[in-house]
C-alpha cells in the first residue's frame, strides 16, 4: 500500500527552470516518492542550480562540487521527514551522459534519496551498494522506468 506523503516541490533560480519544472509534474514527484517510502512522509524536494548544489555539498559533506542529489534527512519513524536537494545542470548533464530522459533520471535520484531518508546508504559497504540498487531498480520497475544501472 502506497503511503501518505506531504509535498513541498520547489524551484530555485534556475536558467533554464522551465526544462525541470516540465521534467518534474508534482503528481509524478509525489508517485514517484511514494513508492519509496516505507512509511508516511513529509518530504521537501529543491532543485537548484550548481552554485547552491556545490554550497550545500561543501558546507554538509566537506566535497567542494554540486552533486545530483543531496538528502538531510531528519527522523524515519514514525514519519520519514527529509529535504532532498536536487543540482539541475548535474541532473541535466548526467541524463545526456547516460542516454536517459531528464524525467527518468530524477525519478530514479528521487527514489535514490527516498531510500537515503530511510537509512539506506550504498557507502558503507558493497553489499549495502547492492542492496541498494537492487531496492531502487525493483521500485522503478514498478514504476514502468527502466534499470537505471544497466549498460
Amino acid at each position: 500500500m502506497l503511503k501518505n506523503l506531504q509535498l513541498s516541490l520547489q524551484f530555485g533560480d534556475l536558467a533554464d527552470a522551465a526544462l525541470h519544472r516540465a521534467a518534474l509534474p508534482r503528481h509524478s514527484v509525489n508517485r514517484w516518492i511514494r513508492h519509496a517510502l516505507q512509511s508516511d512522509g513529509e518530504i521537501t524536494v529543491r532543485i537548484v542550480d550548481t552554485a547552491e548544489g556545490q554550497t550545500l555539498n561543501r558546507d554538509y559533506r566537506h566535497k567542494d562540487y554540486a552533486t545530483n542529489v543531496l538528502t538531510f534527512d531528519y527522523t524515519q519513524e514514525p514519519t520519514v521527514t527529509a529535504d532532498l536537494v536536487l543540482c539541475a545542470p548535474v541532473v541535466a548533464r548526467e541524463a545526456a551522459e547516460n542516454g536517459k530522459t531528464l524525467q527518468a533520471h530524477y525519478a530514479h535520484l528521487l527514489v535514490h534519496g527516498t531510500l537515503h531518508a530511510q537509512g539506506y546508504d550504498h557507502e558503507t559497504s558493497e553489499a549495502d551498494a547492492v542492496a541498494m540498487e537492487a531496492l531502487e531498480t525493483q521500485i522503478l520497475a514498478g514504476l514502468g522506468i527502466a534499470n537505471p544501472y544497466a549498460a
